[in-house]
């Protein structure tokens, strides 16, 4: 069977699965359309408050495949520059979703995989899973965004440490430093993902999406652009009425009903 992205709905959740059977679910251009082919289809749908992205068959995924990247060498260099493009613009939508987007990872977490991983909002992760940048053990350097959200979640020489020594990383040390956001018991990464979802769902939408936008665009202002863009963030939502059901809701001590 060759590599694929399945979907389907649990609740209010959209679940996006890597599947390439026999490959630890190793990445293929035909996952990148699908990928971003699904995200719209969950920004769209008003009913859909929450994205997870997992692996089929007890891996997250192994990265790029390295038969194919062999067999591209013997092609234009325009073919493998269209490929990382188009993985490139399935980064950038998981970057820039307005619903929270979670990745639940068994398994093997690998190169452009781990990528994935860290374009996601939230990541849940088996105690047990395996990760590693492996790029440098085989001639090649980093993709998916990895050296721009690593060097901005770590100290530089730990980002180096890892993408230059091309080692694995225990799932407690990526705890540890917040890259994973929750560990699970293994096979159970997948359940708490969407447990996570069941909080994030009933939370009211408009306001996940701003406070995504202002912790992504965070690291590009200065304190004074950032408080003038909390303020007009705050004011907006004031007034939308997402923030009058909450307040009243949490007035009458009842659940808030975002509609």
């Amino acid at each position: 069977m060759g590599a694929e992205l399945l979907t389907h709905t649990e609740g209010r959740t959209r679940v996006l699965t890597l599947r390439h059977s026999g490959q630890r679910n190793a990445l293929h251009p035909d996952m990148y359309v699908a990928g971003l082919h699904a995200l719209e289809q969950a920004e769209r749908d008003a009913d859909i408050r929450s994205v997870v992205l997992t692996g089929a068959d007890g891996h997250f995924c192994a990265g790029g495949q390295l038969q194919r990247l062999q067999a591209n060498r013997q092609r234009p260099p325009e073919v493998q520059a269209e490929s990382i493009d188009a993985l490139h613009r399935w980064i950038e939508a998981l970057h820039h979703c307005p619903k929270p987007v979670v990745a639940a990872v068994e398994g093997a977490c690998a190169g452009a995989g781990f990528s994935l991983a860290l374009a996601c909002d939230l990541v849940v992760a088996a105690s047990n899973s395996r990760w590693v940048m492996a790029y440098a053990n085989v001639g090649l350097t980093p993709d998916g965004g990895a050296s721009w959200q690593l060097a901005r979640q770590l100290p530089r020489a730990t980002a180096l440490d890892w993408l230059l020594g091309g080692e694995g990383v225990p799932p407690e040390r990526l705890h540890q430093l917040g890259i994973i956001t929750r560990l699970s018991e293994p096979g159970q990464a997948l359940a708490d993902a969407l447990r996570r979802c069941e909080r994030l769902n009933a939370q009211a939408p408009h306001a996940l999406a701003s406070i995504k936008a202002l912790v992504r665009d965070a690291g590009a202002r200065s304190l004074h652009q950032q408080l003038d863009a909390e303020r007009d963030t705050f004011v907006r939502h004031l007034h939308h009425p997402h923030a009058g059901e909450g307040i009243q809701a949490f007035l009458d001590k009842r659940p808030p009903d975002y509609r």
